[in-house]
């Protein structure tokens, strides 16, 4: 009986240590991402880029992050800042209310551009859960397969969506990511990066948008990747990119 009990006792070790082990191999896999990509430069440098005729913007502030959108309609130009304090709209200058449902929506929008400007920066971020899923072949490369969950607490709107990265097992960059999201009737996405460009030591790409039929599981999106049954929806570009070196220190 004794002898049995020791044998419950090591597998039981041997389980935590392999459990452990998967989980710092994950957080490794991340940090050498986010070091090939620029590392902390993200958290230091100013930054803006425009999408669709929209300019955003990033301004680091002694570690606080403030995003902005500024969009145009003919003579009237409308700046919607998000800080930690809350979401705030001027129209030419000046501040003006909007409702709490519109400015929920106009937060989730501006916060979901740069999240994946700045890809792999943000993957460490406290809300953040990490699963290695495996390892996968696209193409002719290899990748690992991360799963990224949120914790409702501080997970923002979106707490309950679920993305999966590809990282290149040898240079780590983060080459597909596909996520399952469930505002405006849900449904589930996959991007392919391109047009790698550094930018004073920061990395960018823009993404080959794909979309699957409805009710399709964001597991399932790869194979369908393989075998060409993905649907092109959109190419993501950002342009006339701006990092300001000088307040990158």
């Amino acid at each position: 009986m004794l002898r049995f009990t020791f044998i419950i006792i090591f597998f039981t070790i041997i389980g935590c240590r392999n459990k452990n082990s998967d989980n710092m191999a994950v957080q490794d896999i991340v940090d050498k991402s986010i070091e090939v990509s620029g590392g902390n430069l993200n958290s230091l440098c100013n930054i803006s880029f425009a999408l669709r005729d929209v300019r955003y913007e990033l301004e680091n502030s002694k570690g606080k992050r403030v995003l902005k959108r500024i969009s145009k309609k003919d003579s009237t130009v409308f700046l919607d800042v998000l800080k930690h304090s809350g979401f705030q709209r001027y129209i030419n200058g000046i501040p003006v209310n909007v409702a709490d449902s519109m400015a929920t929506k106009y937060s989730n929008s501006i916060n979901s551009v740069h999240y994946f400007a700045y890809l792999p920066y943000g993957l460490n971020d406290p809300a953040v859960n990490k699963k290695l899923l495996g390892e996968t072949q696209i193409g002719d490369r290899q990748y690992y397969k991360v799963e990224v969950t949120f914790d409702e607490k501080d997970g923002g709107e979106d707490f309950d969506d679920v993305y999966l990265y590809w990282f290149d097992k040898e240079t780590f960059k983060p080459d597909y990511l596909a996520y399952e999201f469930h505002v405006d009737g849900g449904g589930t996405r996959f991007r392919e990066a391109f047009n790698e460009r550094i930018i004073n030591g920061i990395r960018f790409v823009d993404y080959n948008n794909y979309k699957a039929a409805d009710n399709i599981s964001v597991y399932e999106l790869e194979a369908l990747f393989k075998t060409e049954e993905l649907e092109l929806l959109s190419r993501i570009r950002l342009e006339n990119i701006e990092v300001n070196p000088d307040n990158c220190n």
